[in-house]
């Protein structure tokens, strides 16, 4: 019995898009990984003279302190993270926003002019303000 409740619950399209999402975002990385590595750090180097930060450091009373790697980490997060936005975020945003529409309004309803409550479209007098209706 549990393993059909298992298998139930790896089936469901909850689990399903997330494995997939998690997968697609794995290579989504990878790719702007390479992105930084061949092309913006090579660029960097043009501009500034070091193709790679992650050789810089400091030593403080002895201990070494990295942070060319963490540099290096910090442009890469900057980019992966434009790039989610505008190559997936913002179009998803205007899919959604053009197929929302507004709903038809409902013929057997009307809103009542003093009160902006729904009343029944043939209603003489608004139940909420009981102001005559036209």
């Amino acid at each position: 019995m549990k393993t059909k409740e298992f298998k139930a619950f790896l089936l469901q399209g909850n689990v399903v898009d997330l494995a997939v999402g998690i997968v697609i975002g794995v290579a989504f990385g990878a790719l702007v990984t390479a992105l930084v590595a061949d092309f913006i750090t090579p660029l960097i180097a043009a501009i500034f003279g070091k193709p790679d930060f992650s050789g810089l450091f400091f030593t403080a009373n002895g201990s070494k302190f990295s942070y060319g790697h963490f540099i290096n980490a910090v442009i890469s997060f900057v980019l992966i993270a434009a790039a989610v936005f505008y190559l997936v975020v913002l179009p998803v945003q205007a899919l959604i926003a053009r197929s929302r529409t507004a709903p038809p309004a409902d013929p057997s309803t009307k809103k009542c002019p003093e009160c902006l409550s729904e009343i029944p479209a043939p209603a003489r007098r608004c139940a909420f303000c009981t102001s005559e209706q036209s």
